[in-house]
């Protein structure tokens, strides 16, 4: 017998961030996410999203047994700014069987009838640092800590409950170019000198702190347009700081100030926590954070976690200047290649910058839609 259970209890949340754990164990490409993370995400009284958010957990449960579950979340922020009647889910899993996804997005439904809602997206979450799209292409690529996994059968539930494509992200391996980068860095000292540009490097994480607010200020600008954003708020700042900043590997952050020694853009890269994050289930401790360190020390594949850009510094090179220390830093460290985050399919302007580079687009991911009726 299927029975859906919304759930509020922590032993049952607990339930409802183990789940992929357990359904994916067998799968070498699955890469769990942050355990405690996770349930931080979901705890009202850490999460400052929450201030604009609200949601409903539901976990399937058939003969005792856990065997979906979902997230159905309102951003009355976004609705707001866009003038939206909408509803998000995300933390949807499921075993291969459509009656349970069926039960699942019949509470999902059902909330955002009650709450006079027109419209459900996703996979999406908060806001833009929470993971969004569901994997079409590269089942058989390794994820990673910041990004979704799915197995195959996920996108063929949604499209048989009448679910279509609302926007898709593609992702890219990018290769350490054979020339150590020479043209790009020829652009790079060229930009430099033509706009007085000048490149940051930190030596301790303790030096970060000056420039924390005015990164996140870049950031909301920057992504201000883009695909189901809202700004991030002081309080989320905080959280953010506190869970990332020991694991930053200095020598792979890189800002950018211009003659006046203004913050007007930056990059975070990080050595790949794959491996670390898969040994270790997902949890820091015991041994986690360990592996992470080290993890952070030595690498062969590195993340790109992020570069944003002031808009009205946007297309005069900052960009450039950045990939241009990146690929020092990354040869240095003798890095195979980089795996980009997901980029927004019409993002031409993001997307132009790997033209010059070897690299092979290898993932795409999706946000589904369904009209209510």
């Amino acid at each position: 017998m299927l029975v859906i259970k919304e759930i509020e209890k922590k032993r049952d949340i607990k339930k409802f961030v183990d789940f992929p754990n357990k359904l994916y164990k067998d799968n070498p490409y699955y890469i769990p996410p942050f355990f405690g993370d996770e349930l931080n995400l979901l705890n009202k009284k850490k999460n400052a999203a929450y201030e604009y958010c609200e949601t409903k957990l539901f976990l399937a449960y058939r003969d005792g047994k856990i065997v979906g579950r979902i997230c159905a979340l309102v951003n009355h922020a976004y609705n707001e700014k866009k003038n939206l009647k909408q509803m998000r889910f995300n933390r949807f899993d499921v075993i291969d069987d459509l009656e349970v996804t069926k039960e699942l997005f019949s509470k999902v439904i059902a909330w955002a009838k009650e709450r006079g809602l027109s419209q459900i997206i996703g996979p999406i979450g908060f806001n833009d640092l929470d993971k969004q799209g569901m994997l079409v292409e590269g089942f058989d690529e390794y994820g990673n800590t910041i990004t979704i996994y799915n197995h195959p059968y996920y996108p063929k539930h949604l499209e048989a409950l009448g679910f279509v494509k609302d926007v898709d992200w593609v992702e890219y391996q990018i290769y350490m170019p054979k020339d150590k980068g020479e043209k790009v860095n020829r652009l790079a000292n060229v930009i430099s000198k033509r706009y007085g540009y000048k490149v940051v490097q930190l030596k301790k994480r303790k030096e970060i702190g000056p420039y924390i607010k005015l990164a996140f200020n870049i950031i909301n600008e920057s992504f201000e347009h883009l695909y189901g954003v809202v700004p991030i708020t002081e309080k989320q700042i905080d959280a953010v700081v506190k869970q990332f900043v020991t694991l930053i590997n200095m020598e792979f952050l890189f800002l950018v100030t211009n003659k006046e020694d203004e913050l007007i853009g930056f990059g975070i890269l990080a050595p790949s926590l794959n491996e670390a994050t898969k040994k270790s289930n997902g949890r820091l401790f015991p041994f986690g954070f360990l592996r992470a360190l080290r993890a952070l020390r030595k690498c062969d594949v590195l993340d790109m976690y992020l570069i944003a850009v002031k808009p009205t510094y946007q297309n005069l090179g900052v960009n450039a200047l950045i990939l241009a220390e990146g690929i020092k830093a990354a040869i240095r460290n003798n890095v195979k290649w980089a795996e980009t985050g997901p980029e927004l399919e019409d993002n031409s302007q993001v997307r132009s910058q790997w033209k010059d580079f070897e690299h092979r687009q290898h993932k795409r991911r999706r946000s589904y839609k369904l009209e209510i009726k």
